[in-house]
């Protein structure tokens, strides 16, 4: 393929990284966007993916509980360092240079992490993949929005947005049918053929900018180990915090304490630093300080409600990974109409009306959730997951355009960075979170249903004597057939506890989506026609 013509202002400044994308036919166009989003696809569908599969892993590795939780933490903590510093590394490298190795590098971790022989082999290995892979995903927001114009550009949220919210809903099911199909470390191998094919036509295909190897010269280090410092801190307490009761554990306050002089680091390299490596610039302009709010809570209600069904399906229902995958998998067909619907609102209506509707919307289907009980399968939980979905894609699209619509060139890499990292970390904050919530509604509510048994005692007693009598055709011991009874009623009572701290859970999340409203008069639409230069900094 031919190189791009880049605009005549590059011939004066030929290390800058613009082009003038008029010059490319649509069909260059769709082609580079197209394999761009397809990685992307691979780099978020991988956290999910393997949940289902954890316990194989950990069988097969020969793992203890503590250590096979860190399969997940790795991967995240060294994706959210990535995000935002991606946006340094595509100016100095190019863009096609950076989602090669991206790309390349996660398809060769992947197969490491297939073919790991012990725990920390697999740790490390996802750690590398978590890191390569969050290169891939602000780069194709960026490029998106550099490469389309008018009513192509109000695809690109729509079309990414779809990509943000089907990847996560699509792993656990996705995961479930490759491990029982072919076992645990083809979760892993599954991303070779494709992760090769997207390195290629990267290679092939995305001649958009030129790199400047000179910024490499000029790293802050201090200020990227200050953020990575931070953000994996952050990542480390969400994720370890609910499994050992927060701070009271020693290694949770140590993270913590790291976090926050990381961030503090972070923040006074940030501005005093003569290259940093991350600007904070973007969040001057107030329309993408809130949008970065509104895809904070989004996260937040995307993940963890992705995160809470598959866990009510396992714990309450007892369902297998296929069978929770054919009840969620619904989801995702309600966020495939939502693409089209949602991207034709953002052209002809007020984004603001259109987040309004979403959050409204999404807050609706998450108060759906919260009249669950231990008997909702598929068809109850049908119009609750296509409400949800369906809005997720409404307030997904007007935020993204809301964020970086006013941006343009290198700019626009350091809002796409920050954009995608307060989804990433929204939907952290939000997992952990509904942990901790779950646990302490869960004994909250089993002390009170023993309390209300035992203000009800002559019930509760008849009810444990019918099935004693039951259970006694079982078993012609009686006292074994007493116990058996008890441990059923225990199981019951826990069952009915663990369902209402569900309930109450998506109650939570549907205030903080109401909550959200309140933000929505402060935003500012873009100005068509209004677009900054293609070299402001």
């Amino acid at each position: 393929m031919a190189s791009i013509p880049l605009s005549p202002s590059a011939s004066a400044r030929p290390r800058a990284a613009i082009f003038d994308p008029s010059r490319l036919t649509s069909r260059q166009k769709y082609g580079i966007f197209a394999v761009m989003a397809f990685g992307q696809f691979m780099a978020l569908i991988d956290i999910q993916i393997v949940a289902t599969s954890l316990n194989e892993v950990q069988a097969g590795l020969s793992a203890g509980p503590d250590e096979i939780s860190w399969v997940q933490t790795a991967y995240l903590m060294a994706e959210l360092v990535m995000i935002p510093f991606s946006a340094f590394l595509a100016q100095a490298l190019s863009t096609r240079w950076l989602f090669a190795l991206s790309a390349g590098l996660f398809t060769i971790s992947s197969m490491v992490c297939g073919l790991a022989w012990n725990i920390e082999s697999m740790i490390a290995a996802r750690a590398v993949q978590g890191f390569v892979g969050g290169a891939m995903i602000p780069t194709v927001f960026a490029t998106g929005y550099t490469l389309f114009s008018g009513k192509q550009r109000a695809m690109i949220p729509a079309i990414l947005g779809m990509v943000s919210v089907l990847a996560p809903t699509l792993g656990p099911t996705v995961g479930g049918w490759i491990t029982d199909a072919m076992g645990w470390r083809w979760v892993f191998f599954i991303n070779v053929a494709p992760g090769a094919m997207v390195t290629v036509l990267t290679v092939l295909l995305v001649r958009i900018d030129l790199p400047n190897p000179a910024m490499l010269k000029r790293i802050d280090w201090v200020h990227l180990a200050s953020m990575a410092v931070f953000l994996a801190g952050l990542e480390y307490v969400l994720e370890e915090g609910p499994k050992n009761d927060w701070f009271t554990d020693s290694r949770i306050q140590i993270g913590a304490w790291l976090a926050i002089v990381g961030f503090v680091l972070f923040l006074e390299r940030s501005f005093r630093s003569s290259a940093p490596i991350v600007r904070l610039s973007p969040f001057r302009k107030p329309t993408f300080a809130f949008a970065c709010l509104f895809n904070l809570v989004i996260g937040f209600g995307l993940y963890a409600g992705t995160y809470l069904i598959p866990l009510f399906l396992g714990r309450v229902r007892g369902y297998n990974a296929a069978e929770i995958g054919s009840a969620v998998v619904i989801g995702g067909c309600a966020q495939l109409l939502g693409v089209p619907i949602s991207a034709a609102l953002s052209q002809r209506v007020d984004q603001r009306i259109v987040i309004t509707a979403g959050l409204s919307l999404f807050a609706f289907g998450l108060w759906l959730f919260s009249a669950m009980t231990p008997e909702w399968g598929f068809a109850a939980l049908f119009w609750p997951q296509v409400v949800r979905s369906f809005a997720v894609m409404l307030c997904i699209v007007p935020s993204v355009g809301l964020a970086l619509g006013n941006f343009e060139g290198p700019e626009l890499r350091y809002a796409s960075g920050l954009f995608n990292l307060m989804r990433n970390a929204g939907g952290a904050v939000g997992i952990a979170l509904v942990n901790t919530w779950l646990q302490d509604g869960a004994r909250e509510h089993a002390q009170r249903l023993g309390e209300a048994l035992g203000q009800s005692a002559r019930a509760a007693n008849e009810v444990a004597a019918a099935l004693t009598h039951q259970l006694g055709a079982v078993t012609p011991d009686a006292a074994k057939a007493a116990l058996m009874a008890q441990g059923l009623m225990s199981r019951i009572v826990g069952r009915e506890a663990l369902t209402l701290a569900f309930d109450d859970v998506f109650r939570l999340m549907a205030y903080l989506f109401i909550a959200a409203l309140v933000m929505v008069p402060f935003c500012r639409p873009p100005r068509a026609g209004s677009s900054p230069p293609a070299d402001a900094h």
